[in-house]
């Protein structure tokens, strides 16, 4: 039988003794929570993606989430969103009591098709939210033209794409507001915790109003009422970081250019192995860009090699390969049908992929030889056809 500690993690995060060490350091200062760590990264992550400002919270939804609401959106607006992604990309336009439309994506990149999203524009359309699914930039040469015809908000989801870059341009320094999540399978980690990062100074002021419970606190208050003195300004919430996860966010953010390397390594060498294996299509990579690759998702041509998806899966599963699916789409999910009456066929290429889609293993501890074992396996499966 296999043991886990045998198998081969689809993802995982690359903790070395730097890290422990920082994380160590801030347990035995006066700063676990809210403290002087936080805005070290913050202004970090900001220098590192070229962005003006970076606000850190607890994880990538609720990035999401105060991204739109310092965008505005409310109660009668609606969101451009693709349906391929993870379904917070959705979720947070539900939990400001506005409307999400799902659209199609395109087929070689899997990211937001913007031709369908120009046709769902009308005079309730507040903002796309973009995704850069997988680490591959979206188009935003066209989402920003069509952004500037129509005056919508760019939101881009970039959970997958920390350390990526567009035409030049870091992703996080393209979009209004740009979130990242630093879950431990993405480029790096926190363990929970995320960012928003804008050039806007405004929605950064709201930024920080937002994450922490709508509070102002000023030296002008204190001198006048007393130090103690704080003003609740607006509804917002504790989506606060910690200091704890700031110092880890530090540690890690000085690998990030050994991450990439490792991660764009691997996809390489997935690309050399895999591209003329008949049956298969793999990812691509467009001109001018350079993606983080966060995943490496394949595409099983089932009447190629007369085995499902699912068959691939469970017997990459059985050689101790964990590999994952990425995503369901937004529209098939229930609370989606039962909300919108969205159903099986309504965004085409997005429902192909899903049947054919499978995310092999893709980190930047991941060895040469675990990968070897990897391509050798799912080459013996498909061949077996």
């Amino acid at each position: 039988m296999m043991t886990k500690a045998s198998q081969i993690p689809y993802g995982r995060q690359w903790i070395d003794k730097n890290d422990i060490a920082e994380v160590v350091k801030t347990l035995r200062s006066n700063w676990i929570t809210t403290g002087p760590k936080i805005g070290q990264f913050e202004n970090a992550i900001a220098s590192y993606v070229d962005a003006k400002y970076a606000a850190c919270v607890s994880n990538g939804t609720n990035a999401l989430h105060l991204a739109c609401l310092v965008a505005g959106i409310g109660p009668g607006d609606e969101v451009i969103i693709p349906t391929i992604s993870f379904v917070a990309s959705a979720n947070c336009v539900l939990y400001c009591n506005a409307k999400p439309i799902l659209v199609d994506i395109y087929e070689d990149t899997l990211t937001i098709n913007v031709e369908e999203a120009e046709k769902k524009i009308t005079k309730k359309t507040k903002a796309i939210i973009a995704v850069d699914f997988a680490g591959h930039p979206a188009n935003w040469s066209k989402l920003k033209k069509l952004a500037k015809t129509h005056k919508l908000i760019l939101i881009d989801d970039a959970a997958h794409a920390f350390g990526s870059k567009y035409q030049g341009h870091k992703i996080g320094s393209i979009a209004n507001l740009t979130t990242f999540s630093f879950h431990p399978v993405k480029t790096i980690t926190t363990a929970e915790g995320g960012a928003v990062t804008t050039n806007n100074k405004s929605f950064y002021e709201k930024l920080l109003l937002f994450r922490n419970h709508g509070i102002e606190k000023t030296s002008e208050l204190s001198k006048k009422f007393g130090g103690w003195y704080y003003e609740v300004k607006s509804l917002g919430y504790n989506f606060r970081m910690t200091d704890l996860q700031a110092a880890l966010g530090l540690s890690q953010l000085s690998k990030i250019d050994a991450f990439i390397k490792k991660r764009r390594s691997l996809w390489k060498n997935y690309q050399r192995h895999l591209n003329r294996l008949e049956g298969i299509v793999i990812p691509k990579e467009e001109k001018g860009v350079l993606a983080a690759w966060h995943l490496y998702p394949i595409r099983i041509k089932e009447w190629v090699i007369e085995k499902s998806r699912r068959e691939v899966f469970e017997a990459l599963v059985e050689a101790g390969i964990q590999c994952q699916v990425h995503y369901i789409p937004i529209h098939l999910q229930p609370l989606y049908r039962k909300l919108f009456g969205y159903k099986l066929g309504d965004f085409p290429i997005a429902e192909k992929y899903y049947s054919q889609a499978i995310s092999l293993p893709l980190f930047s501890s991941l060895t040469n030889q675990d990968q070897t074992k990897v391509i050798k396996t799912l080459k013996k499966i498909v061949h077996e056809g």
